[in-house]
């Protein structure tokens, strides 16, 4: 059975459009869970439902952990996998991230300040908040530790031994506090240190490029995908049941979002069975699409880190003129679909032009 499931050649070389549609779908979902957390900086009043499926929901498991599996994916993919290579990206990576924290937290700090006085709604923890750890920091970060697990000749079999350990380390060291923001900060990189510095600490995190890393290796040599991906509907029904149940548990999965940016082991196999499922479905959704949709997502996603960089400048910067301008407004659910699907469009188009013309 397996021998006739994997091929000992490379049968899917090139774009997946899959693997594309799933990307394209994470960065979306950041999106709208980006919109609302800026919107929580000032009056809103949203559905449970709404509060619940987004921030909880689609901008949790099926945002990041995608992105992060897909992002291992694409190491297999890639043309280039020489440790130096992913080295040196995952460098390039971790300063875009710290570049994207200008737009997350200091660009709506001085806004804010300047437009309406208002010097508290957005904290910068003394300027530490711009070494903090968004994904993009992380990616850089995981690139790092792949070339350097390739350069010390660990199997793709190894690295997810490795990723699997340092979550155990991680599912037993969040939360912890060392004592000082600075040395909270340094931790937060490795470890869901106190402090807030980290959505995405490295030990907690980098199994989901590493089983990602192993996927592509076989995805590459799969005569047939769609009975690969064939239990993605019990895997879906599993991993969402999953997530229900901890929104009612006390310190539960999604109960609050440290809990996820910080999740055990336990969490993390769970949003990997959630990605499969989420690829299975992506598979079937692209065979019914037409092949304008299918360049579209393929091009979508080879521009998704300009996508993210871009709206983190630009949902801070609306949301701050939308108050500076009507001081009385409460934000509602329509208010965030309606301001998170322009976002999404225009950072798409944004991300689209600046490769046309500047790449």
């Amino acid at each position: 059975m397996m021998e006739k499931l994997f091929s000992d050649q490379k049968v899917n070389s090139g774009r997946q459009a899959e693997l594309d549609l799933a990307k394209c779908s994470s960065i979306f979902f950041m999106i709208f869970l980006h919109c609302y957390f800026a919107m929580s900086y000032f009056e809103y009043d949203i559905s449970l439902f709404l509060e619940r499926g987004i921030a909880q929901l689609v901008g949790g498991p099926f945002a990041a952990p995608v992105f992060m599996f897909a992002m291992g994916v694409g190491m297999v993919y890639s043309r280039n996998q020489e440790p130096r290579y992913l080295i040196v990206r995952g460098i390039k990576l971790l300063q875009l991230g710290f570049f994207v924290n200008i737009g997350e937290f200091f660009v709506p700090y001085f806004l804010s300040g300047n437009l309406m006085n208002d010097w508290e709604r957005f904290p910068i923890a003394n300027g530490l908040l711009l070494f903090c750890i968004d994904i993009l920091a992380f990616a850089g970060m995981a690139f790092m530790l792949t070339g350097i697990l390739k350069k010390l000749k660990v199997s793709t079999k190894g690295m997810v031994i490795v990723s699997i350990i340092l979550s155990i380390i991680g599912s037993f060291a969040r939360f912890h506090d060392f004592g000082s923001n600075v040395a909270n900060l340094i931790a937060g990189y490795f470890v869901g240190s106190a402090g807030g510095f980290t959505a995405f600490p490295l030990f907690n995190w980098f199994i989901f490029p590493a089983v990602g890393l192993l996927f592509g290796e076989y995805y590459q040599r799969c005569n047939d995908k769609k009975k690969l991906l064939s239990l993605w509907p019990v895997a879906l029904v599993i991993s969402v049941a999953y997530f229900v149940i901890s929104w009612f548990i006390p310190n539960g999965f999604l109960s609050e979002m440290h809990l996820y940016w910080f999740m055990t082991t336990y969490d993390a196999l769970s949003c990997l069975i959630c990605v499969y499922g989420v690829i299975g479905a992506c598979l079937m959704i692209t065979r019914h699409l037409p092949e304008g949709a299918v360049k579209f997502f393929s091009k979508t996603s080879s521009n998704v880190n300009t996508i993210y960089v871009i709206q983190w400048f630009i949902i801070p910067i609306t949301y701050v003129l939308i108050v500076y301008f009507n001081r009385t407004i409460v934000f509602g659910d329509l208010s965030l679909i309606v301001i998170a699907l322009c976002e999404i469009a225009v950072s798409t188009v944004l991300a689209a032009g600046y490769k046309k013309y500047f790449q």
